[in-house]
This record gives structure tokens, sequence and C-alpha cells, in this order.
């Protein structure tokens, strides 16, 4: 079958898309025969080319040329003996700020359009001229505007593509217009074997403002080495052009990605007490975000200014579309708008709730708000949370009843809940096996004091009520630990400087019961030597006493918001957003637009960047909201550092490799997975492990499509490069660490890309679309403790207090009124899924689509993940999985691969979009 369609495409001059030495069987095989796309089944996913995504408005323009990888042949191109007319038709998105922009400029643009002068098109040549080794001469040709249908423009351009002109492998573009347009695709229609489609979904800037051309490649994927002739220059142009040459402020415009230091999270300038440390240093290492060369603040010439918005590169902001509200924008105005109206109408930031049932009354009775200039702007923006009290009126904050409580409104109290979400909660990555006995810190005693831990083998053994030893427990993997003590110790005595909140080291132990559910035992808390006062600790367990039951409460709280903290600062931000940045930076910087690996991971690096850009703005920034509502306060940042210094490894974000790390798994090629767990109930680790294996599956398969040949991995000079930035530049301050991954084979390449992938989407999942669920009634999850244990030093007056009315005292403990508020609707916007969420196996990539190969891996990715949709629901009605299953429990769905949009507790998007 193969050798008759090679003959037929091998008798076929006319219509080569190469020259006919490059045409053998390994050149079909990787990129598509004809015959082969035209007898594939029709895809039941949605395909990119066919999404309304980035759309509000758009404008079409038609063209005319031929391409590369047409989506019905490999063979679009100019017979060789006489001309091809074809027509181009370039898709425009038209958003709401173009809209607005015309209003200033549109007589100068329409005045273009009348013209017909708007955009320049130039299809370039795959192939050099044969007798001089030159790129071929340009086909150039204005599009002008031919019609509006719904949110598109469609502009029209003919072109004559001369004989032997060869295949177009790529269009440049000029924007003629006075605006910016963000061109969605272009297609070239009216070759004998169908259109070619190139794909742009990028903005191009006005040749006034940028008189460079944009490079725009069609759908076929070349790694360097296969490059053709006629696209090499401008392959290697076109990465130039994304990195820059460093010098210089970004303007909102600019497409240019480089690399700086965390060193624009305070503002000393304004205040003195906003000055914070650089992060990306031998003293506080940490990932590198992206460079905008704003201007050295006057007090501190390490640090940069902070400006009203952050620049990222021009296609990486978020999109603007007139009529839809995405999760990010949402943010945006909540930080900038909402936060502020709420502090107005709590006017005590030390205020706490009263009583519990003032905490209820957040989601029956509300929060009054001023009435915004704008409005009817609260309900627009998160209509979820405001509602209008009456016409003209105030705003009332009302939150909606999170799942947790609604199920159950007690759970958060209970000791078996508490253990539960260790496995299957919000955090289910800081559950530890201990394999170490007696507990011990590493921290020098001169210190932080005796390192030796109060939780003994006399007390762990009165806790299990004897029904086995501690060595037993041991040798049966029986013990579990939350193990906040030593990361958290060097900060306590700093922390305890600030007013309103305080910290300890921590300390969780957990027995493992024979139905597999988890029984807290012992909760340490310690605080080192500070003056002239020894260390402080002590052990409290579960009790029958009413004082002890009391003490143990509030021992639990404290050890919810050392969670909250490192769930948030280390196991969300740091691990997810801010240690994928750099992937992106380098990606953009090192491999072509047209290189397989770059189309690979480019669905996973949609919206990161600005979203990060935003974090650093509004949320870990100096006074921001993580530093007014965690109990690190202005360390917390600072904290994540340090957790990047001792436990960020890059070999150990893969899946497996954490389980491990962890000893909540060990490798056995017997079992599932070629795991075994530890804990057999472990949901977040069961479903993750299906997520693991079929993103592996994939990446193996679209992998071993484009390098069969293992040799091709370590010669491909686009993908070394951006490996080794990522390593040396993008997290430089580990760059010398062994444990980096070799990049040498297919199965290197297939590991270091499954663990990106899994990272930007199993990983972020897991920890981020149940915020809500899990933290929206702050009980169950403080972000703060503001008050030291009644026991710890206390005066006669606070413990008799704490005698008199215990329940006062974990509410004092708990986050103020305005501190709870403002984490709920912030954690609210961040658990919502957008309306165009592009979730992880949904959409088919135009370029993947053309090729049999790819897109038929393609299809069974999306299979496996229907498959686990099913698995997931079908664990989640097994009454023996007590640890997702049970009276008033929340099923586990966190990893389950699709979602609606909104607040579902489900979904696992490609990127880090939110």
């Amino acid at each position: 079958m193969m050798n008759s369609q090679l003959q037929k495409l091998n008798h076929a001059p006319s219509f080569s898309l190469l020259p006919k030495s490059s045409i053998h069987t390994n050149y079909l095989i990787r990129h598509g025969s004809p015959s082969l796309i035209n007898t594939l089944p029709s895809h039941p996913v949605r395909q990119n080319h066919n999404n309304k995504k980035n759309s509000s408005s758009c404008v079409v323009i038609r063209a005319s040329s031929g391409e590369l990888g047409s989506s019905a042949s490999v063979t679009t191109t100019a017979t060789e003996n006489k001309p091809v007319s074809v027509k181009a038709v370039v898709t425009v998105q038209v958003t709401a700020g173009e809209l607005l922009s015309s209003i200033v400029v549109g007589p100068l643009d329409g005045f273009t359009d009348l013209l017909g002068k708007s955009l320049l098109l130039e299809l370039v040549s795959a192939e050099l001229d044969p007798k001089t080794g030159l790129e071929k001469d340009r086909i150039k040709g204005y599009g002008h505007k031919a019609s509006r249908k719904d949110d598109e423009v469609i502009y029209e351009s003919n072109f004559t593509i001369p004989a032997r002109f060869g295949a177009v492998g790529a269009i440049e573009v000029e924007n003629e217009y006075h605006n910016e347009i963000f061109i969605k695709t272009i297609d070239l229609q009216g070759f004998p074997n169908g259109s070619v489609n190139v794909p742009c979904n990028s903005w191009v800037q006005p040749k006034f403002d940028n008189p460079q051309k944009r490079i725009f490649f069609t759908n076929k994927s070349y790694i360097p080495s296969e490059t053709p002739s006629g696209l090499k220059r401008l392959r290697e142009l076109e990465l130039e052009n994304l990195r820059g040459n460093g010098e210089g402020e970004r303007k909102t415009s600019d497409r240019i990605y480089d690399y700086d230091t965390y060193n624009d999270l305070g503002d000393p300038d304004s205040n003195e007490e906003l000055a914070r440390p650089v992060l990306g240093s031998k003293e506080h290492p940490y990932p590198r975000r992206c460079r905008t060369g704003r201007p050295r603040t006057k007090k501190d010439p390490l640090s940069e200014t902070r400006s009203s918005s952050v620049y990222v590169p021009r296609n990486e902001e978020f999109s603007e579309i007139k009529e839809l509200t995405f999760a990010g924008k949402t943010l945006k105005s909540v930080l900038h708008a909402f936060l502020p109206s709420l502090e107005t109408a709590l006017l005590n930031p030390e205020l706490g709730f009263p009583y519990f049932k003032a905490i209820d009354s957040l989601f029956n009775e509300g929060v009054t708000l001023p009435k915004p200039k704008t409005g009817g702007f609260f309900q627009t923006i998160i209509p979820r949370l405001v509602k209008t009290i009456t016409d003209g009126g105030d705003d009332l904050l009302l939150f909606e009843t999170p799942e947790i409580i609604n199920r159950d409104k007690f759970s958060w109290f209970r000791d078996e809940e508490f253990s539960r979400q260790t496995l299957a909660g919000l955090n289910p990555y800081s559950i530890e096996l201990v394999t170490e006995w007696p507990l011990k810190s590493k921290l020098d005693p001169e210190i932080y004091g005796p390192p030796e831990s109060l939780i003994t083998t006399e007390l762990v053994e009165k806790e299990i009520k004897g029904c086995m030893t501690v060595d037993e427990a041991l040798k049966r993997k029986k013990m579990f630990i939350l193990d906040y003590h030593d990361l958290y110790m060097p900060y306590v005595n700093k922390v305890r400087e600030i007013e309103g909140t305080t910290l300890y080291g921590s300390r969780t132990l957990l027995f493992l019961t024979e139905d597999g559910t988890l029984r807290p035992v012992a909760i340490e808390l310690t605080r080192p030597p500070v003056g002239d006062k020894p260390q402080w600790k002590q052990v409290f367990t579960p009790t029958w006493d009413a004082t002890g039951c009391w003490l143990w409460r509030l021992a639990k709280a404290h050890v919810c918001a050392h969670d909250a903290g490192y769930h948030q600062l280390v196991i969300h931000w740091l691990r997810t957003h801010c240690a994928t940045e750099p992937y992106i930076i380098a990606a953009n910087r090192q491999l072509s637009a047209m290189h397989p690996i770059y189309r690979l991971l480019h669905p996973h690096f949609r919206y990161t960047m600005e979203i990060n850009a935003l974090a650093r703005e509004s949320l870990i920034n100096a006074g921001g909201v993580i530093e007014s509502s965690f109990s690190p306060a202005k360390y917390s940042i600072e904290l994540s550092s340090a957790a990047y210094d001792q436990l960020w490894r890059f070999d150990m974000e893969a899946l497996p490799a954490d389980l491990i790390r962890r000893g909540m798994a060990v490798e056995d090629p017997t079992a599932e997975h070629g795991l075994k767990l530890t804990i057999e109930d472990y949901p977040f680790a069961n479903d993750g492990l299906i997520l693991w294996d079929a993103i592996k599956e994939w990446v193996g398969d679209y992998v071993n499509h484009y390098y069969p040949d293992p040799t091709l991995v370590e010669s491909d000079t686009e993908l070394q490069g951006w490996w080794t930035e990522v390593r040396t530049k993008g997290h430089a301050d580990k760059k010398d660490e062994p444990w980096w991954p070799v990049l040498k084979t297919p199965e290197n390449l297939i590991h270091i890309l499954t663990t990106i992938i899994w990272v930007t989407a199993g990983h972020h999942a897991a920890v981020n679309f149940g915020q809500y669920m899990y933290a929206g009634y702050f009980p169950n999850k403080p972000t703060i403790a503001r008050t030291n244990m009644p026991t710890e030093d206390p005066s006669e007056e606070f413990f008799n207090n704490f005698l008199k009315k215990p329940e006062m005292a974990l509410l004092m403990c708990f986050p103020s009124q305005i501190q709870a508020t403002k984490v709920m609707a912030v954690l609210d916007v961040l658990s919502n899924h957008s309306p165009d969420e592009e979730y992880l196996g949904e959409k088919l990539e135009s370029s993947w689509a053309e090729n049999p190969v790819i897109n038929a891996a393609f299809e069974r990715f999306n299979g496996n993940l229907k498959r686990l949709e099913g698995i997931i629901d079908e664990r989640n009605t097994n009454l023996k999985l007590k640890n997702r299953v049970g009276a008033g429990v929340v099923p586990y769905e966190l990893l389950k691969p699709f979602s609606t949009p909104g607040v579902t507790g489900m979904g696992v998007p490609n990127s880090i979009s939110i």
C-alpha cells in the first residue's frame, strides 16, 4: 500500500511539495501522505481551527498562493509547467480594544481599506533557487476587505504562483493599518490537492510602529536538520527576533522573551517597609521570570520599579473578548477594584468573627458593599459573589456555600476529615511516610534548640492503643507525617515580630488504620529560642477532657494554616506557576514555531506568563493578598525561595518520582503503573497515575514519530539549546546540580516532556481547582493563625479567658474578617473555569490533524482521558474506598479531565491559565 503511494507521488512531479529527491519513505511516514490523509476518519474531538478561541470579532483576509502542508495534502504547489491561481483568506480577530481605538484612527484606516491595501502578504517558497542558491523572489499581494460575517471580517487577495515556485513554506505579513491586529489563520485556496493552512494566532503590529514583517510558517513541523532550504534563514531570523538583545525597557507591543530575577516584588521607593530581597541569587535561589527592563528603584539599585501593568510578550496576554468573561481578567478586576471596595466596607482590619454564626452569615446574609462609580460593575465581573440589593442601591457580597460545607457542615471539625484531606484534599503533596525514628530536626541546635522531637515511642504506642509497637508500625509502613518543622523554624521569630500573626514549626503524625484510613496521633508545635527564652515545644493529642479537646482543635488550626501556606507558596505557586515560566521563555527563544516539540508544548503554556505577571503585580508582591492574609506575612515568598533551595528538583517533579521520594510508593514492575502505593486508597495518586500514563503514552507516540532515529535527539540543535537554557538560565541557581536529566535519547525527551505537561496540567489542576471547595469555608483551611497557643507562656488573664470561652480563642486564632473575605473572593475566582478553557486532550491542533500518525495518537489520548472520567465516576461510587466516598464526603474529581465552566471541582486544563 505504502509503496504504491510512493510510486504515485514519485511520478507526480508537477505537484511535489519538495524536490523529488526529498520525497522518500521516511518523509512520508513522518509528515503524512495525501492518500493516508484522505482516508483518515474524521476526528471526533474539537479542532483548533474551528475553535472560537480568542475571538470577539474577527477579520478574515483572502489572499492567494501555495504552501507546505495543506489540510488535504502535502503536495500543494505550482506545477512545473504552468502557473497556479490561488486565493489567500486571512482571519483577523477584532477585539474590544481595537474597536475603541478605531474611533481615533478610523479615518486613516478607512482610507487604507478604500485603497485595498490593508495587509501586505508575501509568499515564501520552501525551496532555494537551484540556479543561484538564493531565496526565490517573494510573491506579493495586498489583502482587501471583502465582507463581514458574524465576528469575522473577510479580506481577499488573489495571487498567481509562477511555474517552478515550489511549495509555499511561509508567509510574511505587514500590517498597513495604524492599529495592531490579531491574525488567527491564513488559508491559501485553489491548489489542485486542497488548501494550505497557516496557523498564526498572533498580534501583528502596524508597520509604523514596527517595520519588521511578521513571519508565519505553514502547518508542517520540521526538526532543524530537515528544514526546507528556503526556510532556514527565516527560521533563525524569527528566533533572533524573539530573543531580543537584552537591552531597554519592554513595550507592551513587544514579543521579546528574556530572563530576569524576581526583583520587582518590593516597592522600597514607596515605603521602606515594602522593601523585599531579590529572589534569584546565591542567597535566595529562585527560578527566573520574564525580563521587563523597567528602571531600578532609587533606594535599592538591585530592585526594579513597579508599574501599573507588567510586561509580558504580546502573544502571552489574555484574550480580549467583548461579551465573554475570562477568569484571568476577572481576577485582575477583583484584585484592582473589588478588594479595595471590600476593605472600605470592613473598616477594622484586625476585627475577627465574634461567633461562628457570623461566619455562616457570609453565605446566607452577605456583606454590604458601597456601590462602585460604574454601577453594576461588580455584578458583571463576579456574578457568583455580588448581587444587587435594589436598583441604584448598594451591592451585596454573598458567597456560595462551598461543597464541603454543603454536604457536611461540621466536616471541618472532625479528625477523620482532617486526615482524609491529606490524601484527597487541596494539598495531597505533603504527606510522607515516616522512615526514620525517633523524629529529629536537622537544624543547628545552637540556634534552634534541641533537635529531638517530643513525639516519643511511649506517646505513640499509647495513642494507637497498643495495637502494635512503633517498630512494627515502621516496618509495616503505618506511620505518616506532615512535616513543616525545619522549613518554617528559621522564620518563626521573624514572623512573630509582625503584629497580627504568629508561627511555629510543626510536625503532625498520622497512623494508617486497618481500614485504610488515616488517624491523627499527635501534633508538635515548636518555637525556637528567642532572647532569654529557651526553645518552647509541646505535643498535643486527641483527648477526651474539655481542655485537651480545645487545645487539640487550636493545634489543628495552626497546622492547617501551615499547610495552607505551604500549599499556596510551594506546592501551587513555586512548583507549577513559577517553575514553568522558564520552560516557556526558553521554548520561545530556542524552538522555532515549526519545531514539532514547540507545537506539542505550546498549548500547555497558554496564559501562564500573564497570570504570573498578575501574581507579581497584586498577589505575591509586598503588601499583596498573600502577605496580608497568610501566616508568614512579609516572608511568604522568601519562604518559597527556601523551599526551592532545599526541596525543588526537576527529576522529582514527575508524579511517580514524587510519590517514591515521599515514601508513598515503591517501584514494582508487576504492579499497575510500575508502582505499588503505600496507601492503596490514595485518591490523588490513584487517579493521577492513570493521567500520568495517558500523557506519557501520547508524548511517546509523538516523540517517536518525529525522532525515529535516536541520534536525532542529540543532534537537534534547537532542542538541545532549549534544554540547556532551561537549566542554565531559567533555573540558573541550580544549573550545576547533578540530578538534571540528560537529553540524548527519545526516552530522555519523553520523560522531560511528560514531566512538564504533568506539572502544567495534572499537578496544577489537582492543587488549584479545589481551592474554593476546600478553603472557601476558611475554618477548614485557615490561611493564617493570629494568636499563640494558650499554653505558650500564657498570662493568667489570657489562659483564664481561654478556659471561660475556648470558642472565642479559636475565632481569635482564625483570620480576621477582612483577611477571610479577601481570600475567599480570590479563591472563588481561582477555582473558576473560564468559558474558553482548553482541556487536556480535547482539542486537536491543526498541525496534528494533517498527520495521520499524530492524529491517531491524539485520538487514543482523547479516548484514554474519557476512560479516566469513567473510572473516576466508578471509584466515587465504591463505598470500600473510604478516602473518597462516604456520608457527607466530597467525591474526589479534581483529576477528571473535562469540565463545564464555573467552580466545578473538576477539569484538567492544558495550561496554568489561572
